[in-house]
């Protein structure tokens, strides 16, 4: 069977000039994810929510799990395994919690209510707040990022704000072992409330070269960049989604 064949309703519809432009946008965020550990959520999210809607959130998340994986197994030797379980759990919680809220309550409410919080909580650290990786502390950021990632896509900034004092090994290895197995709750979750169907598989697939050519680009980066620029970098992210994503909602 043809690509056409199985596509091809969806492939009438989507014109070069925004192909490309989602491209372009996969790309500069896979390669941000690469160097950071985040990035690419945060980056593509409030993009596509302004003028791609119909990625948001299933197709960015399907592309987003084997971006996760592919930054879990560059540097795999530096998995904090407790750092992962913790913020695991929490995310798990956080995505099923998201399921059920998305039923019951709009999701502009709730990204309205944790964008405050994420900027708070990037406020407190610039202040001198120091956040240590403690089990608890990542049970709350995982819950807090299964909630948002669900329901935004951006499911970054609370474990920017909850990892920045990692080594940036770690911090890449281990964030991209949690958002792979937490981005794939997430689309069970979306798949659940039937909201990851055919088209957002085509999209997802269409884009899947990008990010390849964005994660490649990130590899050769990764290692240049210092401990106090991923911390500075983890929290300006944090702040600016978190910022679009309440201006978006409000």
């Amino acid at each position: 069977m043809s690509l056409y064949a199985l596509f091809g309703s969806w492939l009438d519809t989507l014109s070069l000039s925004a192909y490309l432009c989602m491209g372009l946008m996969v790309l500069v965020g896979a390669a941000m994810q690469g160097v950071g550990g985040l990035g690419y959520a945060m980056l593509c999210a409030p993009l596509a929510a302004l003028y791609f809607p119909e990625l948001v959130p299933g197709p960015l998340l399907a592309v987003g799990a084997p971006l996760a994986l592919l930054a879990y197994l560059r540097e795999r030797q530096a998995l904090d395994v407790r750092v992962a379980a913790a913020a695991l759990a929490g995310r798990v919680v956080g995505t099923a919690a998201a399921a059920v809220l998305l039923s019951l309550v709009d999701a502009d409410g709730l990204a309205i209510f944790f964008a405050l919080l994420i900027l708070s909580g990037v406020a407190l650290s610039l202040v001198g707040w120091k956040v240590a990786p403690t089990v608890n502390n990542l049970s709350v950021a995982g819950l807090f990022s299964g909630v948002m990632g669900t329901i935004t896509a951006a499911g970054g900034p609370p474990f920017a704000i909850a990892m920045q004092r990692l080594p940036p090994a770690t911090l890449r290895s281990t964030l991209g072992m949690v958002f792979f197995i937490g981005t794939l709750v997430s689309l069970a979750a979306l798949t659940w409330v039937g909201r990851m169907g055919g088209a957002q598989w085509f999209y997802s697939l269409a884009l899947l070269p990008w990010m390849l050519a964005g994660f490649s680009v990130s590899t050769a980066l990764a290692r240049k960049v210092s401990r106090d620029r991923i911390r500075h970098w983890l929290l300006g992210t944090a702040l600016v989604s978190s910022l679009v994503i309440l201006w978006q909602a409000l």
